[in-house]
């Protein structure tokens, strides 16, 4: 085992350790176990909503599976992958305010809670919304949890299963005891940590390289595509690139683990602060990670299996000790997306679904023992799914992303501003996305050269305007009161 590497990660792990016991005093303290439990009451400052929206938005995929696509692809892939700058900042202006109005007007815990009431209670809205979340969420908690495993292997030598499970039992403890709170502070620590952690390792690699001139001038030799927009091989096309722009940049906003952060902050004054620092931050931390992975390519050349490259290049170019808290920032990355995805698809199965429809009249205390004992069941179930590893999990984690878009994004944004639009075009836009985006995928990827997600997007459009236009129109009470 490589101590001086593995010694920083420890005492990462037991600091993320004791924010989860801090939190779990709040729950006990907590009047509403399920509003502290799931969305911290609503007490999120400016500086703490960005870091956790970055952290939970920039996951394995962004510190593990992108620099592994750009060391193949080049520099067409950090342009693509820059569509992320925007995230926050496009987030919390088309959600933001109204968002917020009404999820305290409906007391809305979950983003299905806001579609449940927005839509007159459809049972059908929270079904379909409970299941969609539940397929593609894991999906994309099975490669956040392949990514920590990898990077646990690569560091300490164990072989893949075992690292799995000593990566999933260190999550599931800190979220059962802490909930949201414990996710949004450590999101905090995790943010600070992939932040130093972005810079030190481009410093190290473009020192290792010799500068940026020699690192140019060698993937120049070696495939001059390597520095074009189009990729090694021109497959980056401007339709692809382009469409992937939605799915990265545009589409961000209907994903449910992100867009439940825009109805947990405290007042306005945050939201704006999150606004600009998120913007910062991630604009830094994408573009840094992802040339790191570029420029990887000339100081390590050969590396066959994508998802390894981070964690090799930080341990060439860095000394150990730094080296292992470089390597948190992924570590980081990785636990704040699966903290945030476990919390998001519990709430799912015990908010939306079991006090419903199955036992409305739960105790707290049920409560309580059902929201632990499903988020334990759930991490043990993708546990299982993460022992198949698929090669680059960017690709699992994306395949998830477009799922959720395809599902969500109208319902949303139309939910919010167009008065017009009712259950049964939100029931016929989630149908006809999520099947669209899953028979495309499988069957007809890349039509007309565009990302997968483009078409099911459009068709979940227009099913919702036919459809809202077709049936009756929406009752929203109090419209004028939310305007104001």
């Amino acid at each position: 085992m490589n101590w001086p590497v593995i010694i920083p990660l420890l005492i990462f792990l037991i600091a993320i350790f004791i924010v989860g016991f801090w939190s779990s005093g709040h729950l006990k303290k907590s009047n509403d176990f399920l509003q502290e439990y799931f969305l911290g009451s609503r007490e999120l400052g400016g500086f703490i909503l960005a870091m956790t929206m970055i952290a939970t938005y920039g996951s394995a995929s962004s510190f593990i599976g992108g620099p592994g696509v750009a060391y193949t692809q080049g520099l067409g892939w950090v342009l693509l992958a820059m569509a992320q700058v925007a995230t926050g900042y496009f987030v919390l202006m088309v959600l933001g305010k109204k968002f917020a109005i009404y999820a305290r007007k409906y007391k809305a815990i979950t983003l299905i809670d806001f579609l449940r009431n927005r839509y007159d209670n459809s049972k059908w809205v929270v079904l379909l919304s409970a299941f969609s979340i539940i397929v593609f969420l894991f999906a994309a908690m099975a490669a956040q949890w392949v990514g920590g495993a990898r990077l646990i292997s690569s560091l300490t030598g164990l072989n893949y299963t075992s690292a799995l499970f000593i990566f999933a039992v260190a999550v599931l403890i800190y979220v059962i005891i802490g909930g949201f709170r414990a996710v949004a502070v450590t999101d905090l620590l995790q943010g600070v940590v992939m932040f130093v952690g972005t810079l030190v390792i481009l410093v190290g690699t473009i020192i290792a390289g010799g500068g940026i001139s020699n690192i140019m001038a060698d993937l120049v030799a070696e495939n001059p595509n390597l520095v074009t927009p189009f990729g090694h091989d021109g497959g980056l096309s401007p339709a692809y690139v382009s469409s992937f722009w939605i799915l990265v940049g545009v589409g961000v906003l209907a994903l449910p683990q992100v867009a439940v952060r825009a109805m947990s902050y405290k007042n306005s004054k945050a939201m704006h602060r999150a606004l600009i620092t998120g913007t910062i931050v991630v604009g830094f931390i994408m573009l840094g990670m992802h040339l790191t992975g570029v420029f990887a390519r000339a100081v390590m050349p050969g590396i066959e299996v994508g998802d390894t490259v981070m964690p090799m290049i930080a341990m060439e170019v860095l000394p150990p000790w730094l080296a292992g808290i470089v390597l948190a920032a992924p570590m980081a990355a990785i636990m704040s997306t699966v903290d945030s995805l476990l919390l998001l698809v519990s709430s799912a199965v015990v908010k939306d679904v079991y006090l419903n429809y199955v036992k409305p009249s739960a105790t707290m205390q049920q409560v309580k023992r059902v929201s632990f004992g499903v988020t334990a069941v759930l991490g043990i179930l993708v546990f299982t799914m993460a022992l198949s590893p698929p090669d680059l999990l960017i690709w699992l984690n994306l395949f998830a992303f477009g799922g959720l878009q395809a599902t969500f994004i109208w319902p949303v944004v139309m939910g919010l501003y167009w008065q017009r639009g009712n259950k049964n075009g939100a029931i016929a836009s989630m149908v006809v996305g999520m099947s669209a985006y899953i028979v495309i995928h499988t069957y007809f990827p890349n039509v007309f050269g565009l990302h997968t997600v483009v078409f099911p997007i459009v068709l979940s459009f227009m099913a919702f305007i036919v459809f809202s236009l077709l049936t009756k129109k929406a009752s929203i009470s109090n419209v004028s009161e939310l305007r104001a």
